[in-house]
């Protein structure tokens, strides 16, 4: 498994997604972050963007999960999701992803609530 990692903060997106009906009848802001394990020897040597994994690409791809056409009850599900569509691209070996929700309904002063999950490619995987 590669130690080399490509880093994602603060990605904000509109999703409908929660538990409540109001938040999935209107577009709510989520914050996602991203950390994919990828072997970027090849790319530091070539300087080639071909080499490594584009990171315009993979924000293209969590962005069509967030805002795309399925709605899912539960942060864990959306981060699952993410991460199932991360790896799709073979040179990741692993993602970990944190999804937060920016003004959850809670009858509470809260900042953010949110989840964090790691998703490691399978040996069959690749």
């Amino acid at each position: 498994m590669p130690t080399d990692r490509i880093e994602l903060r603060g990605l904000r997106l509109l999703g409908t997604h929660g538990v409540l009906a109001e938040e999935r009848s209107r577009p709510q802001p989520f914050e996602i972050d991203l950390d994919l394990s990828v072997d970027m020897a090849a790319a530091g040597r070539s300087d080639d963007l071909g080499d490594t994994v584009d990171y315009a690409s993979v924000v293209g791809a969590v962005a069509g999960v967030v805002a795309g056409r399925r709605s899912f009850l539960l942060l864990e599900a959306l981060a699952d999701a993410i991460a199932g569509e991360v790896l799709t691209d073979p040179r990741v070996g692993s993602v970990t992803v944190v999804v937060r929700k920016l003004q959850p309904p809670l009858p509470a002063d809260i900042g953010t609530v949110g989840v964090r999950l790691t998703r490691t490619r399978g040996p069959l995987d690749r």
